[in-house]
């Protein structure tokens, strides 16, 4: 790391949406970086929910993304006749107000055909939207009139496809921002806080979203403020770096125990959460409460590592250490579980030592710097 990082220690997340928002004072742009439970769902919302707490015009000037956003539009799966299914969305949210007076159709997929392979029909009226997609027709044979390929309506689409597709509404709404004049339906906007956009995207598409939401954000800099949340490295790092020439705070937000959360500014190291993670997976070692997700947190940091070195395989990491192939083996066997770390599940005695060698081992070969973020 180069220099001293300032540390920001806060009581409550409410405390740190106020700060976020004094960020946006002098800044365009506000990165943070945050592990799955952390609670950004719960800071964006605590941000949005500032401005309506204002004695003078208690409105909201936050237009958001996150969680919420996607329990707008829920599915109506025609159980009975298996046959209409189509997604059903809250007209009555803030986020639906240009829906009533702009044909955002066009738009939509102007968007959505970067992503997906799949149309759909918007009924506003009927607050419903259907999804369709081109199959192969199994009627076709040549010379025979039959189209090749036919339109399949009323598809249902898999949770990642609905998500994107909402993502694409998100990005429309951004431009309709960006572009009022003061008289349009988003003209209450002065915020925009966006939370883990691609949670079930793989790379390419996030590295794509990424891109595309940065492009639009450098064009409406002068017009709204953005704070952007993510768990998600490779998203955080094409933000990080498409948005670096421009005016902006990033943060790393880490809970602090029982005592609140930790704000680290990260403005030349966008990836201080890496090193963040091996702190924690010290601290754990130390204190000898040790998961069984652990295991797998410390795979994902060979891994990374291994990356950044070249290696085609993270076990290349720990070679030339003393027992690096029962290291080897007890990595790829005890990181395969799908350890959650809502539940957490204490090791038993014997995998706790074998993480902990495992950890001293790594850290007597690299050099790492840890900080003492945790204290």
């Amino acid at each position: 790391m180069s220099g001293q990082k300032k540390i920001y220690k806060y009581k409550t997340l409410k405390n740190v949406a106020v700060r976020l928002r004094d960020d946006l004072n002098n800044h365009h742009f506000v990165l943070l970086y945050a592990y799955n439970g952390t609670g950004k769902t719960r800071l964006s919302m605590e941000f949005k929910n500032i401005s309506k707490q204002r004695k003078k015009n208690p409105e909201t000037d936050t237009l958001y993304y996150n969680a919420f956003t996607e329990d707008l539009f829920h599915w109506n799966n025609d159980l009975d006749n298996d046959i209409e299914r189509h997604l059903i969305i809250n007209t009555q949210s803030a986020f639906f107000n240009g829906f009533k007076e702009l044909a955002l159709d066009e738009k939509i997929f102007g968007y959505l055909e970067r992503y997906a392979d799949f149309n759909f029909d918007l009924d506003f009226i009927k607050k419903t939207i259907s999804f369709k997609k081109q199959v192969k027709n199994p009627k076709f044979k040549p010379d025979t009139g039959e189209p090749e390929y036919i339109m399949q309506p009323d598809i249902k689409v898999s949770r990642g496809e609905e998500n994107i597709f909402i993502w694409c509404i998100f990005l429309v709404l951004i431009e309709l921002a960006i572009d009022d004049d003061g008289n349009g339906p988003y003209n209450w906007v002065k915020n925009i806080y966006i939370d883990d956009p691609i949670s079930s995207l793989d790379d390419n598409n996030a590295i794509g979203v990424a891109s595309d939401l940065a492009k639009l954000l450098k064009k409406g800099k002068d017009k709204v403020k953005v704070v952007i949340s993510s768990h998600h490295s490779l998203f955080y790092n094409v933000m990080y770096n498409e948005l670096k020439k421009i005016e902006h705070k990033s943060h790393f937000l880490h809970k602090n125990g029982a005592d609140g959360y930790i704000l680290r500014a990260t403005d030349e190291t966008p990836f201080f959460h890496h090193v963040a993670i091996l702190t924690e997976l010290k601290k754990v070692s130390e204190n000898g409460i040790v998961n069984t997700y652990h295991f797998n947190m410390l795979r994902a940091i060979l891994e990374k590592t291994s990356t950044f070195f070249g290696y085609d395989d993270f076990s290349s990491c720990i070679t030339g250490v003393e027992d690096e192939m029962l290291f080897s083996r007890a990595l790829n066997l005890l990181s395969h579980g799908k350890y959650s770390i809502y539940q957490p599940v204490v090791m038993n005695e014997d995998n706790k030592e074998l993480f902990n060698r495992i950890l001293t081992a790594f850290l007597g070969k690299y050099e790492f710097q840890l900080p003492e973020i945790f204290a």
